[in-house]
């Protein structure tokens, strides 16, 4: 039985995702489930339904919860991802555009509810990454990711040159506008757009994506994931900037090399909509879709 339920919410919303948030709060108080949200949701919800029954905790909290749910887009759920460490479930519902990884929609919210709250649901592992930034055998900067890792320049549109190494191999040297290092579960966003290959999510690969570069050699690279891989500028360019999901920048220099690879005991768990499969959501939300890419 589920006791304690902690809710992940998209930065913005109207006044009718509000309302939602407020059902949800009525309708799980109502089944005596105790109600968690992020601190920085505090005064958000300071009008909300039972304002004063609800708890607000920090990031690294989550995991303690029974279930998380996660209420937005995909950004709202690959967010919530990389704040978690534990084996506690994810529910991701969309209420964003595209919803791709977000397994269940708006109108089978409650129906849902009911269903994992009596743990009657399935869960799939989604593997993590890791990386980090080495500046002179020191760690200045590391994060998890889901989606992926980009390399680009953050002001001035230009060219600037980068290696791609791997157990000491050159996989290439590229001159563009970036890299983009995917995972299969990002293989369909930025990696998509800029060209790269759809990888189903049980493929254990990253996605190497050159962004526009200069050259009529340098194509997608499809490589193990249990490859670590190392990412160096290959010259004195300022204002390169590292990107994780899409969601946190971090500038990186000459001197930094970054370090992205796996650990196999690192991963989430998304409870799984049984009545959808990979090859029916793809064809849904990208081919028989109106979005352009």
């Amino acid at each position: 039985m589920v006791y304690n339920v902690a809710i992940s919410l998209k930065p913005s919303g109207d006044q009718q995702f509000i309302n939602t948030v407020n059902h949800v709060i009525t309708w799980l108080l109502n089944k005596k489930i105790s109600i968690s949200f992020l601190e920085k949701e505090k005064e958000r919800l300071s009008k909300a339904t039972d304002f004063k029954s609800l708890n607000f905790i920090k990031d690294s909290e989550l995991e303690n919860a029974d279930f998380i749910i996660s209420l937005g887009g995909d950004g709202t759920l690959i967010g919530t991802c990389r704040r978690v460490t534990g084996d506690t479930p994810i529910l991701g519902v969309n209420y964003g555009k595209l919803g791709f990884i977000t397994e269940f929609s708006a109108s089978e919210l409650f129906d849902t509810l009911e269903k994992v709250i009596k743990n009657d649901f399935k869960t799939k592992d989604i593997n993590i990454f890791r990386l980090r930034v080495v500046r002179k055998e020191k760690t200045i900067f590391e994060s998890r990711f889901i989606n992926d890792a980009v390399l680009s320049k953050n002001n001035i549109a230009r060219l600037f040159d980068l290696q791609v190494e791997s157990n000491n191999d050159v996989l290439f040297s590229v001159s563009g506008d970036g890299l983009i290092v995917s995972t299969p579960i990002g293989s369909t966003a930025y990696s998509l757009a800029a060209g790269g290959p759809i990888v189903h999510p049980d493929v254990g690969a990253l996605n190497l994506t050159p962004i526009c570069p200069h050259g009529l050699t340098h194509r997608p690279i499809v490589i193990p994931d249990t490859q670590p891989l190392s990412l160096r500028l290959t010259d004195h360019e300022k204002d390169v900037c590292l990107t994780v999901d899409g969601q946190v920048a971090f500038e990186v220099g000459p001197d930094d090399e970054i370090i992205i690879e796996k650990h196999a005991e690192d991963s989430v768990k998304f409870i799984i909509n049984q009545d959808k499969n990979y090859f029916r959501t793809l064809k849904e939300k990208f081919y028989l879709s109106k979005k352009v890419f």
